[in-house]
């Protein structure tokens, strides 16, 4: 082998996928839901969504129902969404905002205080001997905002370190001003795969050129099958090359990720000309979010088990109050492109469940294009195997 080959990110051997019965076998599923799921950081949106007092999120990990919530002075708090009377769900919605500073039980009314979930009143005439309220506040759950994106841990105690969150490094998205963008925009779909599905088409892109024709021509380096100019052999005969082709970035002319490539005069002030010549940068924290920054705009990606074959994907929008309240920027633009690519996505997800039913396919092999897919599946055995 020689020098070239040996400075490309591609795999020198081949190597085994995970076990094809860990995408839809229910046992391995709720394994993974303990040792995942309930284990680590889980995105659940970007702080715009709860800008106000008394508003609040839900979320399911598996079978744990939580909520998240700002109280009226502006903290956020988090607890599980039970009811210490009888275990009733407290809210109900996936979003919304509460009529008081209480969260107030839908079946026998309990009430509790946002700020610290301790229980303020009970409906029963009176309390039975040997009941304190003090002793039933509300489970709190770990709450943590990273430059607008709030994180939440089934384990009030967890540790917080943001070294470890993320996968795929954040620092290149330093100039994207996250902490004060607003989400313009939510689309959620439900597609009809195991979740880890999902992470493995997003880290590769041998399946670009068939399955997004529009996406391709954006982003011309995807047409040869590959996500970075260093993952084939040979690379460096092409490196200072200003063709897109070979050193990525976007198609001449286009500005962002839309239907036309326009950014329709709202790239971000505070972004490097590399920045912006990079045409897209990402960063994923595994199992259930990637972010993404563009020209004009970013999008976060939540990823959410449904079931071992059902997977919930949310994509939030966020944009410069300047550009939404621009009454000449055309939001679809954006919107309208990601949304194809992302039902692409899911189509392409979607086949793959199916033929991974067939009884004599045990596991796959990945080729060398595939590295981060062996990173993401490392990263999960280790999860499996943990005590």
């Amino acid at each position: 082998m020689d020098d070239k080959q040996d400075t490309s990110h591609a795999l020198k051997t081949a190597e085994p996928t995970l076990p094809s019965h860990w995408y839809g076998e229910r046992d391995h599923h709720r394994l993974e839901e303990e040792r995942i799921w309930q284990a680590g950081w889980v995105y659940l949106c970007h702080q715009s969504a709860l800008a106000k007092p008394r508003q609040y999120r839900t979320l399911c990990l598996g079978n744990q129902p939580m909520v998240v919530l700002r109280d009226d002075a502006g903290h956020l708090r988090g607890y599980f969404n039970t009811c210490r009377h009888r275990g009733s769900v407290l809210c109900t919605a996936e979003s919304g905002r509460l009529d008081a500073n209480a969260i107030v039980c839908p079946y026998h009314q309990w009430s509790y205080r946002l700020a610290d979930g301790a229980l303020a009143a009970t409906t029963s005439f009176t309390e039975a001997e040997g009941f304190n309220k003090s002793d039933h506040p509300l489970f709190p759950i770990a709450v943590r905002e990273w430059r607008g994106a709030v994180f939440i841990h089934p384990d009030p105690d967890a540790e917080w370190d943001i070294d470890t969150l993320f996968q795929r490094s954040a620092d290149g998205l330093s100039r994207f001003p996250l902490e004060t963008m607003k989400v313009g925009k939510t689309w959620s779909k439900t597609i009809n795969c195991n979740w880890k599905l999902f992470w493995e088409n997003f880290n590769e892109c041998l399946h670009c050129p068939n399955i997004h024709p529009e996406l391709t021509s954006l982003v011309p380096l995807y047409s040869r099958r590959i996500i970075n100019k260093m993952d084939m052999p040979g690379w460096e005969d092409h490196d200072g090359s200003d063709d897109p082709f070979y050193r990525g970035g976007l198609r001449s002319g286009a500005e962002t990720w839309s239907k036309d490539g326009s950014a329709q005069g709202h790239t971000i002030a505070s972004l490097s000309a590399e920045d912006i010549e990079r045409g897209q940068l990402y960063a994923s924290a595994w199992p259930s979010m990637f972010i993404a920054g563009y020209a004009d705009h970013m999008r976060i990606v939540r990823v959410l088990p449904k079931g071992p074959t059902q997977t919930e994907i949310t994509a939030e929008w966020l944009f410069e109050e300047a550009t939404l309240n621009d009454p000449d920027y055309d939001m679809s633009n954006v919107v309208d492109f990601a949304t194809l690519v992302m039902e692409q996505d899911g189509y392409a997800c979607e086949l793959n469940q199916q033929g991974l039913c067939a009884r004599p396919f045990s596991e796959g092999v990945l080729m060398p294009e595939e590295y981060l897919l062996k990173r993401f599946h490392d990263w999960v055995r280790a999860r499996i195997a943990a005590r």
